[in-house]
């Protein structure tokens, strides 16, 4: 049986979490931070914020670990410093 999707996109954050530890250290500045939107119960979307200088080269990354495990994604990027990668699952 597979999961639903909100499950699977919260297992996904958690990998992100390990996977990209260092940017998510619990003191000062976070370079990455993880929502999940549910509003629509059917298409719930994973949100990795990245804000960081050359923020790029790091949505990169976490732009292909997201593809290998299964996920759909797009990004929108506000500026060199801001990037969005959006990431669904079935």
């Amino acid at each position: 049986m597979t999961q639903e999707p909100i499950e699977a996109l919260s297992d996904l954050a958690d990998q992100i979490a390990d996977e990209f530890e260092a940017y998510r250290q619990p003191d000062g500045f976070k370079p990455i931070s993880l929502v999940i939107e549910n509003s629509d119960a059917e298409h719930p979307t994973l949100i990795v914020h990245i804000d960081r200088e050359a923020a790029e080269s790091l949505a990169d990354r976490v732009d292909e670990f997201l593809r290998e495990h299964g996920a759909r994604t797009e990004r929108e990027q506000h500026s060199a410093t801001d990037v969005r990668v959006l990431a669904t699952v079935d």
